[in-house]
């Protein structure tokens, strides 16, 4: 096998209650990363190209998501052997939807592809973890979970790796909104800090309950009422101008909920249904647009099913 390309999903992280354990994946975009043997005696990970970065993203792969994910792949298999990467960004950078997440992943699945290891998704997890350490300042897998297994998750402890995989209601559909922002993760997490008062904390922790027993029950009215967020939004929401509106205007298109997209700045909204999610993202659009101004990009998408995968 001369290369392999692996391809991982856009995800979304907190789900308004679900702070640093909750994700979901989109059936697209995503980045891509193509693994080969490295040529000239070369040992461990290195950087061949990144595309669609113009430039940005560190070429060491010391420094970079995807080349700490496959090197710590490597590592874990004592395989000494020099991997090359090309990354191809199909995710804006510092959006909110898991773009570095989703490089890690995507390296950690294409390298163990090349090496034929067939590792379980605990190592592969683990892994990529370590990238996403570097990318996001913390080592949280509620965007490499998703990224990784697909559909809908909760993150019970990263290490080890516990993580529940969650039903999927019918017709559950997920509209995101990027603005033409970008906010750096590492100080968006600053800004929630270390404590939060008890009382946000039941409110979050109660809401986070009842959204899992509403997806287990398909209750589209549940889910709607727990979709609030009293740990992190509130502390983040001067980041994004406009929040408040952009919020309003998609529950009154017929959004169950909108939040933050992880740390932002995109959004997401929840709807039961694609007809429902295509009013709603067009009118999220509009409101981004009045508020923020620029070209927003906009996905409809069902929840994703699969993760990341092998594509050639």
């Amino acid at each position: 096998m001369e290369s392999v390309t692996a391809f991982a999903p856009a995800t979304v992280s907190n789900v308004a209650c679900g702070f640093d354990v909750l994700g979901f994946a989109l059936d697209s975009p995503g980045d891509e990363v193509t693994a080969r043997f490295a040529d000239g005696g070369v040992r461990g990970a290195v950087i061949d190209d990144i595309v669609g970065d113009a430039g940005r993203l560190p070429r060491d792969a010391a420094k970079n998501t995807a080349g700490v994910a496959a090197q710590a792949l490597l590592d874990a298999l004592g395989d000494r052997r020099g991997v090359a990467l090309t990354i191809r960004k199909g995710l804006p950078l510092a959006s909110g939807l898991g773009g570095s997440a989703a490089s890690a992943v995507a390296a950690a699945v294409a390298v163990d592809a090349l090496m034929g290891a067939a590792s379980s998704f605990d190592l592969l997890l683990a892994c990529a973890l370590r990238g996403e350490h570097l990318g996001a300042g913390s080592a949280h897998a509620d965007n490499i979970a998703p990224a990784l297994y697909g559909g809908f998750v909760l993150v019970r402890t990263p290490n080890p790796p516990d993580v529940i995989r969650l039903p999927v209601p019918n017709g559950l559909t997920a509209v995101v909104v990027h603005p033409d922002l970008e906010i750096e993760t590492a100080k968006a997490r600053a800004l929630v800090g270390d404590t939060v008062p008890l009382g946000d904390a039941i409110r979050q922790w109660a809401n986070l309950g009842a959204f899992v027993d509403g997806l287990h029950r398909g209750d589209f009215a549940l889910i709607a009422r727990s979709l609030e967020d009293t740990i992190a939004e509130p502390r983040r929401a001067k980041l994004v101008p406009g929040l408040a509106s952009i919020k309003n205007a998609a529950t009154d298109a017929g959004a169950l909920g909108c939040s933050l997209s992880g740390s932002g700045p995109s959004l997401f909204a929840l709807c039961q249904d694609e007809a429902t999610a295509r009013r709603v993202a067009a009118a999220m659009t509009a409101a981004v647009t009045r508020a923020i101004g620029g070209e927003p990009q906009t996905y409809v998408s069902a929840i994703g099913q699969q993760g990341a995968r092998i594509i050639k």
